[in-house]
């Protein structure tokens, strides 16, 4: 006897969902609340380290939110979306995946080549670099990482106000299914 398919995602997946939706709206909160200490100081120092860790946090769940979604087929949306509206979602889907992996990794890439090292928040202890050190290498990837995090405040609101248009107006199952 095959039991139902589940129409919420599994527990682990929308913990995940959620969880790293929060620390994404922090790693944007920290590093555009950086400019409001000084230069130099250690409060900005941390508020940015932290910005770092927690991009690194979002890296790191992101596997292992990928792989809840392999063991677990996501439940359909009822009723079905077809065609262009299909299209759209799994694209939005694989650019937020994309996102969840290359943001991080391009600031991580940026502050090891950048600085060195990584520091550790409230220590003085540094994880060492394993590449040389290239301020105009790590220019490059700052100003990319800058770039796709501007990219990305529409792909992300995209995905909020499309969420909003499921529930309201096609009145779906999409939301309830990751609440």
């Amino acid at each position: 006897m095959s039991s139902p398919i589940s129409e919420r995602y599994s527990s682990k997946a929308r913990w995940f969902h959620w969880v790293m939706a929060a620390l994404i709206v922090l790693a944007y909160v920290l590093i555009l609340s950086r400019s409001q200490f000084a230069r130099g100081s250690e409060l900005r120092m941390f508020v940015v380290q932290t910005h770092y860790w927690v991009g690194i946090l979002v890296l790191a769940l992101a596997f292992f939110r990928v792989a809840e979604r392999r063991r677990h087929t996501p439940p359909g949306i009822t009723p079905p979306l077809e065609g262009i509206l299909r299209l759209a979602a799994t694209l939005s889907h694989y650019l937020l995946y994309a996102f969840l992996f290359a943001q991080p990794l391009l600031g991580l890439f940026t502050v090891l080549i950048e600085k060195g090292s990584l520091p550790i928040p409230l220590t003085q202890l540094l994880i060492p670099s394993p590449f040389p050190m290239s301020d105009q290498f790590a220019e490059k990837l700052e100003d990319l990482h800058k770039l796709l995090g501007y990219v990305f405040y529409y792909v992300i609101g995209l995905h909020v106000v499309a969420a909003i248009w499921h529930h309201f107006v096609r009145k779906d199952n999409t939301v309830k299914r990751m609440v």
